[in-house]
């Protein structure tokens, strides 16, 4: 029974791609299966702008016939010119434990890589603003919240196997009872100017002045981490589209001063309960229960807190905090996208805010070509 890896170069290749994890989460009562048609926009190097300056190759390894495996591969020229090192991204991976078939997988992948210079392979790294990154480390078999990496155990374990060790850790941290712990909050109101500064909720009917607003600030403060590239006008525009359906503008904060934006605060809805059931099929009657399942959700996540570099000393950071505490008291549960536990300002800012560790995550490397 031989296993044979192709790369997808036509419509039957990219349906065996989008639909294989079907097949591997097929018992799983927690996976959430990602929008079919999401997916697809996303990996059109057509039409999502990230690829004007990155690669994209897609495998699927096949045994007798049966895709059992698949994998992206990205080269960003943006990343390699910013930090140095010509690297080949991992990302889409999902697999039967099958090791033979997800060696040759990586095998082929990583041999692609270095025919094009690669001296670094390194993920999971799904190319979008809005994908997740790296591998559940811990708790599995229990649900995952929006934004949150989800895969069997045996992923780890084949990776080490094959010669990655971990580059990156990651945690979420979470508190369960956060509206209790918030009606002893003491909270200033966020509105009003206050030595020039003030916070304000997005304001839907300037959509696109908005985001442009987020952007900026988000540039300007994920500038040094890694593995963050400053995103285009239209990569934030084409990540943003369907913004809208896991947030609320009053969940979307920014901070100004004297007019011009500073920080911002965006927090989304936990979506995930009701996406489980939409089979990563979406549709008009399924669309019109999730709004109004949405009105029932309560667990909040913080997406992110940015406030640009020269303004973090001052009034910003507080005002996204006392807006953060303002909005977080009509929900039962607060959790975080990937924190590092190394980065002890924001570590110590969450556990003010009762969040203690709760899942944990990994992005694996191995040098190549040396």
């Amino acid at each position: 029974m031989s296993v044979r890896i192709e790369p997808v170069s036509n419509g039957n290749g990219l349906g065996d791609f989008l639909r294989f994890p079907r097949d591997v989460y097929r018992s799983d009562p927690h996976w959430v299966a990602p929008i079919e048609s999401e997916v697809r926009r996303t990996l059109d190097v057509r039409k999502n702008p990230y690829f004007r300056h990155a690669t994209l190759t897609l495998f699927v390894a096949y045994r007798e016939g049966r895709p059992v495996g698949r994998l992206a591969v990205v080269l960003n020229e943006l990343h390699e010119k910013k930090f140095g090192l010509r690297t080949a991204f991992f990302g889409f991976f999902e697999a039967f434990d099958d090791e033979e078939a997800i060696r040759l997988l990586f095998l082929r992948a990583e041999r692609y890589g270095m025919s094009r210079g690669a001296r670094r392979f390194e993920g999971p790294f799904n190319p979008h603003h809005y994908s997740e990154i790296g591998l559940q480390l811990d708790a599995h078999g229990t649900p995952p919240s929006f934004f949150q990496p989800y895969n069997p155990s045996y992923y780890n374990r084949r990776l080490e196997d094959l010669g990655f060790r971990v580059s990156a850790h990651f945690m979420t941290m979470k508190n369960d009872r956060v509206r209790d712990v918030a009606q002893s909050w003491a909270l200033a109101s966020p509105g009003g100017e206050r030595n020039g500064y003030s916070v304000r909720s997005l304001d839907p009917g300037d959509l696109a002045a908005e985001l442009e607003r987020i952007r900026e600030v988000n540039n300007d403060a994920f500038e040094e981490n890694w593995p963050f590239l400053p995103l285009s006008r239209d990569e934030y525009a084409f990540s943003a589209k369907h913004m809208n359906l896991v947030t609320r503008p009053d969940l979307v904060k920014i901070v100004e001063h004297h007019g011009r934006p500073v920080g911002v605060l965006h927090a989304v809805l936990d979506v995930n309960p009701l996406l489980r059931s939409w089979r990563g099929k979406a549709g008009p009657v399924k669309y019109l229960r999730f709004l109004a399942g949405r009105r029932k959700i309560r667990k909040l996540l913080i997406y992110t807190v940015a406030v640009k570099k020269a303004y973090r000393r001052g009034r910003a950071t507080a005002l996204l905090h006392e807006a953060l505490r303002g909005v977080v008291r009509e929900f039962e549960v607060l959790e975080t996208t990937w924190i590092s536990p190394d980065n002890t300002p924001v570590v110590k800012a969450a556990e003010g805010l009762g969040l203690r560790p709760d899942k944990h995550f990994a992005v694996y490397a191995k040098e190549v070509g040396r």
